[in-house]
C-alpha cells in the first residue's frame, strides 16, 4: 500500500492504550504535528496531519501541513500527488500552491515549479513559509534572488523555526556556508533546541569543522539522548574527517 493510501486512510498514529484526560480533537492533533515537525520527526507530523482531516477534510493547513512534510522525507513525486489532490478544493491557498512548486523544482521541473511560486505570490502570499518556498525554487533555478527570499522570510519571523528551514533548504542545495549561518541564527534565538544543533553539526561537517561537528552532535546527545540519527551522525563526521586529514597529508607528502 502506498504512502498516499495511508494518508488518505489517516494511518494508525500510535493511540496510546493509556486513558488520557486530553480530547483527542482537530486542534490537538493540529498541536501533534506542529510539535512532532519542531521535533525534526517529520513521520510523526505527516500521521498527525492526517488525523486533523479525519475530523475537518475543509483544514487546509492540514493538507498543506501533509505536502510539507512529504517533502521533508523527500518524497517530492509523492508530495506533488498529495498537492494535486488538494488543490482541487484549495485552488487558492498560497502556502499550497508554494509547496507545490517545492516538490516540482525538487523533481526538476523548474518551468512549473517556478509558475506555481508565483501563483502563491499573486494569492497574496506574504507568509515566511512562501518566501522560504520561493527561495527552495530559485535556487533550484540556480537564480540570485534567492537569498532575498530567504531574508524576507527571516525577516517576517523573529523566531527560531524559520531560520532552521532556510538552513535546511540551503543545506539541500550543497550551500553549506549559507546553511551554517542561519542554524547559527537558529541556536542564538533558541540554543535548547536538539534539531538545530544537529542542523548546525551537519553543515560543520559538511565544511569540515568535524570538531565543531562532534560537539554539537554530543550537544544533541545531551538534549536528546533516545536521537538514533546522532551516533550515525558522529560515525559519518569522524570518518570524514580522518578522510580529509589523510588526504590533506598525501598532498604534502606529494608536494615534496
Amino acid at each position: 500500500m502506498s504512502r498516499f493510501n495511508n494518508l488518505e486512510l489517516g494511518g494508525e498514529s500510535e493511540e496510546q492504550s493509556a486513558a488520557q484526560p486530553l480530547v483527542k480533537d482537530e486542534a490537538y492533533y493540529q498541536q501533534e504535528a506542529q510539535t512532532a515537525f519542531e521535533a525534526g520527526d517529520f513521520e510523526q507530523a505527516l500521521r498527525s496531519h492526517a488525523k486533523v482531516l479525519e475530523y475537518n477534510p475543509q483544514n487546509a493547513a492540514a493538507w498543506t501541513g501533509q505536502v510539507k512534510m512529504l517533502i521533508e522525507l523527500g518524497e517530492f513525486r509523492e508530495a506533488k500527488l498529495w498537492a494535486d489532490k488538494a488543490l482541487e478544493t484549495f485552488p487558492h491557498e498560497p502556502e499550497l500552491l508554494a509547496a507545490k512548486g517545492v516538490a516540482l523544482a525538487r523533481i526538476g521541473d523548474i518551468k512549473d515549479a517556478l509558475a506555481f511560486s508565483d501563483a502563491a505570490v499573486e494569492e497574496r502570499g506574504d507568509t515566511p513559509y512562501v518566501w522560504l518556498a520561493r527561495g527552495d525554487v530559485l535556487l533550484a533555478a540556480k537564480r540570485r534572488q534567492a537569498a532575498f527570499c530567504m531574508e524576507q522570510a527571516v525577516a517576517r519571523a523573529h523566531n527560531w523555526l524559520v531560520r532552521w528551514q532556510a538552513s535546511r533548504i540551503y543545506y539541500y542545495y550543497s550551500k553549506f556556508s549559507l546553511a551554517l549561518q542561519m542554524a547559527q541564527q537558529a541556536l542564538a534565538l533558541d540554543a535548547g533546541r536538539s534539531v538545530i544543533w544537529m542542523q548546525l553539526g551537519y553543515c560543520q561537517s559538511a565544511l569540515g569543522l568535524t570538531a565543531l561537528a562532534n560537539e554539537s552532535f554530543e550537544q544533541v546527545r545531551q538534549l536528546n539522548p533516545h536521537n538514533r540519527e546522532v551516533t550515525a551522525a558522529l560515525l559519518e563526521s569522524t570518518r570524514l574527517g580522518l578522510a580529509r586529514r589523510f588526504s590533506r597529508f598525501w598532498r604534502r607528502v606529494l608536494r615534496r
